[in-house]
């Protein structure tokens, strides 16, 4: 399993192959999660919290899966049967275009076409999006077993989307926190603050 870009959510039909502006490929905020991943795995002392610096390195694809599996050793198996059942999701939607009465048998053929082009681009957008959320699940658990209460971030939208990926697998699952996701201005910046309520 690898991790790369492919690029924003297609949408499929007889007609053609489209690409959805504003749902992009979960690999342009997975770095983000990495770096923020492993700078909060720390030893704490004092106030627990975090601050972006924006002057981190960024991370190539291989080393963002060597951090993952470090976390996870089984992530790359864990992976390969979540994607197994995406691609069975895929055949069915292939048999599901085939049985379509409305359409014309070139018109079918068109689409199930179209679907099998985008397929391999499909599985890869489900991998990267399989790995962002175990990143996110990895940051929660570092939250929870630091009781970190603050992660500070540029305001940008990928930081952004990020933070409110966090923060709501943080205010879910079976130890909900409560968190306040805002927007502060800091020394003429805007600042994204996750604070977290320990």
């Amino acid at each position: 399993m690898t991790i790369k870009y492919v690029g924003p959510r297609p949408t499929i039909s007889h007609r053609g192959i489209n690409f959805k502006d504003g749902k992009e490929d979960k690999y342009v905020y997975l770095m983000i999660g990495i770096q923020i991943l492993q700078a909060i795995d720390k030893d704490y002392t004092g106030h627990k919290s975090y601050s972006y610096d924006l002057e981190t390195k960024r991370v190539s694809d291989d080393d963002m899966l060597r951090v993952l599996l470090s976390y996870e050793p089984t992530l790359e198996l864990d992976t390969l049967n979540e994607i197994d059942s995406y691609k069975e999701h895929l055949q069915s939607e292939i048999s599901h275009v085939s049985q379509r009465a409305y359409l014309k048998d070139i018109e079918k053929q068109t689409w199930v076409n179209n679907l099998k082009v985008m397929e391999e681009y499909r599985v890869q957008r489900a991998i990267n999006k399989i790995y962002y959320m175990h990143c996110i699940n990895n940051i929660k658990e570092i939250i929870h077993r630091e009781r970190i209460k603050e992660i500070d971030t540029p305001f940008y939208e990928k930081y952004w989307h990020v933070l409110q990926t966090l923060q709501g697998s943080l205010e879910s699952g079976k130890y909900p926190v409560r968190t306040d996701l805002k927007i502060e201005s800091m020394d003429n910046q805007m600042i994204a603050k996750l604070r977290m309520g320990y």
